[in-house]
């Protein structure tokens, strides 16, 4: 069996493309946090695009710090959830099929923040018009689906949050999703998570800071029991196969 360590990872971080993010947010800066911070993994994962992913691989590139391509998607239910992908490809094909699907119109500055698409050395390549801060027309199962079917693993977003959470908008988490993981937001500690919702006990608990300010990356991470920092493992941790494991919070 492969000799296993733990690692620190951020599963949840907005860059300047999410409309809700700061300008601060761009490739550089948040591999600098992320380092800062001591993470060895951390996802990317804008609202419903993956345009600025690539950028921060880029830049994250020989810096020790693994970039997991993502996005956070919302449902037509207007919960939101995570899709992680193995690859950068994956992710860009999940994202034209959410684009298919996603609330027609432009997005408002003024109303939303610009949409920043950067480059790996943090230069304005241009701007996102979507309206990125809206939801698709995708039910939970066909975005949990979708990812699934680009590669990818699915994890419902902040659970314990009444907003924009599938038990916010839904009062449950429908059974049979296969979802991957839950995630609890930088308001709980895993073990105050699993003591407010033993409903969900079934699941593998994430914590992630869901960072749209630098100052933001990495306050909330989730410690992993793996073999090595990529994709695969991460999987593996969050189905708890071959010793692999999502850690309990340090005492």
């Amino acid at each position: 069996m492969a000799a296993l360590r733990v690692i620190t990872a951020d599963l949840h971080v907005h860059t300047c493309l999410s409309p809700c993010g700061t300008l601060d947010m761009t490739p550089q800066k948040i591999v600098a946090q992320a380092r800062l911070m001591k993470l060895e993994m951390i996802a990317i994962t804008d609202h419903n695009s993956a345009e600025n992913v690539g950028a921060v691989m880029r830049a994250a590139a020989g810096t020790g710090l693994v970039v997991i391509p993502g996005m956070e998607i919302t449902t037509a239910e207007e919960a939101h959830v995570l899709g992680l992908f193995g690859t950068l490809d994956g992710a860009l094909a999940m994202q034209e099929f959410v684009y298919e699907h996603l609330t027609p119109g432009e997005n408002d500055e003024e109303l939303f923040g610009p949409q920043v698409i950067a480059s790996e050395l943090d230069e304005v390549e241009g701007f996102c018009t979507r309206l990125l801060i809206g939801s698709t027309d995708l039910a939970v199962d066909e975005v949990v689906a979708a990812i699934q079917q680009h590669g990818g693993i699915a994890v419902a977003a902040h659970i314990d949050r009444e907003s924009f959470s599938l038990p916010g908008q839904l009062g449950f988490i429908p059974p049979d999703l296969g979802l991957a993981a839950v995630e609890i937001s930088r308001r709980l500690t895993l073990t105050e998570a699993r003591e407010r919702f033993p409903e969900y006990g079934h699941y593998t608990f994430v914590a992630a800071s869901d960072a749209h300010d630098l100052n933001q990356v990495g306050c909330n991470p989730t410690r992993l029991l793996v073999a090595a920092t990529e994709f695969a493992e991460l999987a593996l941790a969050l189905a708890g196969q071959d010793g692999r494991q999502v850690m309990a919070d340090e005492a």
